[in-house]
């Protein structure tokens, strides 16, 4: 298709400003495809500052970086003003340590992580990969918010490998880098059936605080509340303690230094554990959720009234 001067202009004007520039589905914190996801996950390891251009957001945008680079698919990576390639293509040079050359970055490192698979896990991971055929591994992939996902792959010799308890692990760069000291059981208890992965580096998770409690800390100056609720809602029923919101968008608080204990409040709770758990997965080592919601807080606080 050809491509309308102004649009291309446009185009030109965000790749002139910008050294990293990455058009995507969605944006960082809520890919909304699978290969934007794994593209933001090798964006992200590198420690590098880049733009996002959410195309499902611009229509225009997302015909006309495909005419613009020749280039049918979304992701797109753009470094320089260049053209870089799509999800794969970055994968293929996030683990190969091109793109962090690329962006002017030390070689990443690629020592294999050291990682325990129990032997009652390795029992059930070897059948599998048995069943599966000959020359298959285990693959593990964590995402930037240290979810882990297993599944079986092609033996992949130029893949990160460790191995526990005769099991071959393979990664990708940014997963082997989140993995190191990764254990990985069975459980047929309490827990339930099935394997459980304990990852010493994902934050902390998320916690319940009580309305009570979370008053006390706000007064003692150890914690900040922020306040999910639109400003139409908070008005039916205000908080009177000092409280962020996100009226003016999530970055400044994101910004916040990520050892400040933070606490979230909506209506009833769900919307705040949404929110917590995004901060959470950003690295905040301190992070509750209000039990409860501000319902929860009229009963100990007569003044507030329920909604």
């Amino acid at each position: 298709m050809s491509l309308d001067p102004t649009l291309h202009a446009r185009i030109e004007s965000l790749l002139a400003t910008n050294p990293v520039v990455l058009f995507m589905k969605g944006n960082p914190r809520a890919p909304q495809c699978g290969f934007s996801s794994k593209a933001i996950s090798a964006l992200d390891a590198t420690g590098v500052a880049y733009m996002h251009v959410d195309v499902l957001s611009d229509g225009e945008i997302r015909e006309g970086i495909k005419a613009y680079g020749d280039w049918p698919t979304i992701p797109q990576l753009y470094i320089g003003g260049e053209l870089v390639g799509g999800s794969d293509i970055i994968m293929q040079m996030a683990a190969s340590g091109e793109l962090h050359t690329a962006l002017g970055v030390p070689a990443p490192d690629r020592t294999p992580p050291h990682i325990e698979i129990t032997p009652a896990a390795a029992e059930m991971l070897g059948k599998a990969i048995a069943n599966a055929g000959d020359g298959f591994a285990l693959q593990i992939e964590i995402d930037n918010g240290y979810n882990a996902s297993l599944q079986l792959a092609q033996h992949d010799d130029a893949a990160i490998a460790s191995e526990s308890a005769g099991i071959r692990a393979q990664f990708d760069l940014p997963s082997a880098q989140r993995a190191r000291g990764l254990r990985i059981d069975w459980a047929d208890d309490a827990r339930g059936k099935g394997l459980v992965i304990d990852n010493p580096n994902a934050p902390p998770k998320v916690r319940a605080i009580t309305p009570t409690d979370a008053a006390q800390r706000v007064n003692a100056d150890s914690l900040v509340i922020i306040d999910v609720r639109p400003a139409d809602e908070r008005a039916l029923a205000a908080l009177g303690l000092p409280f962020a919101h996100f009226d003016d968008g999530m970055e400044e608080i994101e910004a916040m230094d990520k050892a400040t204990p933070m606490a979230f409040l909506c209506h009833t709770g769900a919307r705040s554990g949404q929110a917590a758990e995004h901060f959470r997965a950003l690295g905040f080592s301190e992070v509750y959720n209000i039990s409860g919601g501000i319902d929860a807080w009229s009963t100990f606080d007569p003044a507030i009234p329920q909604y």
